[in-house]
């Protein structure tokens, strides 16, 4: 889910993003002739995202009632001219190879993290220190790369809210939640954030981010906890000169519901390492795509994980959580849209320098003809900021080579920094990763004085970006 910032600089990120990509696509365009296809046939894919992120903000309300028709005319404008330019059958088979291997896979993942999560209630209130603030914050990362940093948010972010509601100085705990659990925390596996399982689906092992990510992860994460912990205690001393606010929420015990859920998570995780490790070796042909029998069985479980969960867990926990479909549905409708107009883009980044987006080679690429890891760290990050970091992690993985052997062994630094530039900063704004603007919302409708959309760009750049500068020069400078 994408949300706006100012319409001209989503603009020029967007214009930034088509502009500058290249190189070989292991993503297989399905004969889609890259070469010869020009930039026009990046505009339905900015359109998109540029829609995505103004649109909540120019014209919310009809946003809000036709965004899925919005979604729908873009990838139209991908559909149709492909079909009448190279064929129906090599129009077809883009798209079905794009849904059937990539995003159902994707969005079958996402809405059973999010209904599983959703049974979860974490009931009752404690008083929020700096220490159990910290704590609080600790957990909700840990738990961002198991549950992932949507799941993540929705179970931990009212607990957090309720701890601190007795407190004049409490946004700042908010707008660092965004920064470690919404984000930062879900580096470490395929289930963290979307653009990690966008490369697992690519072919990149499900421990690889694990192994590879866990020391930058474990940096970062310890600096903005630690600046947390030291701008809180300032502020906890600040209070106690401020008139006393009665807590709307006394202190209870903290109490766990919706503990069946728990096991469905794992039955989640099993079956992904299921179809990373089982490979039967039956597959089924669908109109020249080629669908693996693991892959099937994978998602049918995570599906049916998902319903078990709807059946057994109890309304008033999801009434209390504020479940609703809402999210979901928009996150479906809109990466439909975003994985059949990133077709063409894959189709000419294929075409490497040959084709109409080789430009961003030469910034990427040192002059010894090696990557520049630093650059695509940044680059990564920068768009990760404004974009939504899936399609922008997809983008810069191609721009390496797409060959997830190659990256995960010779290339590893590099395919790290495209995994940390998307998922940590996915912080840096509102809009960055979906849950950003969840957790929000639902912040200011507790009644917490958040930050406008530049003011906390304000606090991202002041505790983010210097500790990004410091993480890239250590990992890949």
């Amino acid at each position: 889910m994408l949300f706006p910032s100012s319409a001209a600089k989503a603009a020029a990120i967007t214009l930034l993003a088509i502009l500058t990509a290249s190189p070989a696509f292991a993503a297989e365009a399905h004969d889609l002739p890259g070469a010869a296809m020009s930039l026009w046939w990046a505009l339905p894919f900015a359109g998109l995202l540029l829609s995505i992120a103004t649109g909540p903000l120019l014209y919310a309300h009809f946003w809000e009632h036709h965004y899925g028709k919005i979604a729908a005319v873009w990838a139209a404008l991908v559909v149709v001219p492909m079909a009448l330019s190279f064929g129906f059958g090599t129009a077809l088979t883009s798209v079905l190879h794009t849904v059937l291997l990539e995003y159902l896979s994707f969005i079958i993942l996402l809405f059973a993290l999010f209904t599983i999560s959703g049974g979860i209630l974490v009931a009752g209130n404690i008083h929020g220190t700096p220490a159990v603030n910290a704590l609080l914050l600790l957990i909700g990362a840990c738990l961002a790369s198991v549950v992932g940093t949507t799941g993540a948010s929705m179970i931990m972010i009212r607990p957090v809210i309720r701890a601190n509601d007795n407190r004049p100085f409490n946004a700042h705990v908010v707008v660092f939640f965004i920064f470690l659990v919404s984000n930062i925390g879900g580096a470490l596996t395929p289930l963290g954030d979307p653009p990690l399982f966008v490369g697992f689906l690519r072919g990149v092992d499900f421990f690889w981010t694990t192994q590879h990510l866990l020391t930058e992860t474990l940096f970062v994460g310890a600096v903005v906890l630690a600046v947390f912990f030291a701008l809180d205690l300032w502020f906890h001393n600040r209070e106690g000169g401020q008139p006393k606010i009665k807590d709307p929420t006394p202190d209870s015990k903290i109490r766990i519901r919706g503990l069946p859920n728990l096991p469905l998570l794992g039955g989640v995780i099993g079956a992904i390492l299921l179809s990373a490790t089982w490979k039967p070796g039956v597959v089924f042909d669908v109109h020249g795509v080629h669908v693996e029998l693991q892959n099937v069985v994978r998602d049918v479980i995570i599906v049916a994980l998902a319903l078990v969960s709807l059946a057994i867990s109890r309304k008033e926990y999801r009434r209390a959580n504020g479940f609703n479909w809402g999210p979901i549905l928009e996150v479906a409708k809109l990466f439909a849209a975003i994985f059949i107009c990133i077709i063409p883009v894959i189709a000419i980044l294929k075409a490497g320098m040959d084709g109409a987006l080789s430009p961003l080679v030469a910034l990427v690429t040192g002059a010894d003809g090696a990557p520049n890891n630093l650059a695509y760290f940044w680059m990564t990050g920068a768009l990760s900021s404004f974009l939504d970091n899936a399609p922008t992690y997809l983008v810069f993985f191609e721009l390496a080579g797409g060959d997830p052997q190659h990256l995960m062994t010779t290339l590893a630094t590099t395919l790290a920094a495209i995994s940390t530039g998307a998922v940590f900063m996915g912080a840096n704004t509102y809009i960055g990763n979906a849950p950003n603007f969840m957790v929000y919302a639902i912040a200011r409708e507790s009644g917490v004085a958040m930050p406008s959309f530049f003011g906390y760009m304000l606090w991202s750049g002041a505790v983010l970006i210097p500790t990004f500068v410091v993480a890239g020069w250590l990992f890949f400078g």
